[in-house]
């Protein structure tokens, strides 16, 4: 069964908000993310999930020139950045733009979808 990537997409006025959020207000999200992860493992679709610290937190090295470059921070600037994944097993594109759904409600963020290179 193919594997997909469902990218958790923040943006700098998403990160602000939830920054002001107190933990009270955060909860229902914590559940729902739960929930949906749960819902993922009995249906045999959960591979790995993960949450990522803040693009601030990114070290990019770069090792193709002569010597290996380390920067702090993301390489590229961008209006959106990834905060945490899913990799899911499913059947087909649509069984994981269904799964997209259900996290992207769990999360209350957009969900970017994006299937592995098949293998071989």
């Amino acid at each position: 069964m193919p594997n997909y990537f469902l990218a958790v997409n923040h943006d700098e006025n998403g990160a602000a908000e939830m920054a002001e959020m107190t933990m009270e207000q955060m909860q229902p999200i914590f559940e729902a993310v739960d929930a949906f992860n749960t819902e993922l493992q009995e249906q045999g679709a959960w591979v790995f999930a993960g949450g990522l610290q803040t693009h601030d937190a990114t070290t990019v090295v770069d090792n193709t020139g002569d010597a290996a470059v380390v920067t702090d921070g993301p390489f590229s600037e961008s209006k959106e950045y990834l905060g945490g994944f899913w990799i899911i097993e499913a059947a087909d594109l649509d069984a994981a733009l269904e799964w997209a759904k259900l996290g992207s409600k769990a999360c209350q963020g957009k969900v970017e979808v994006r299937p592995f290179q098949a293998e071989g």
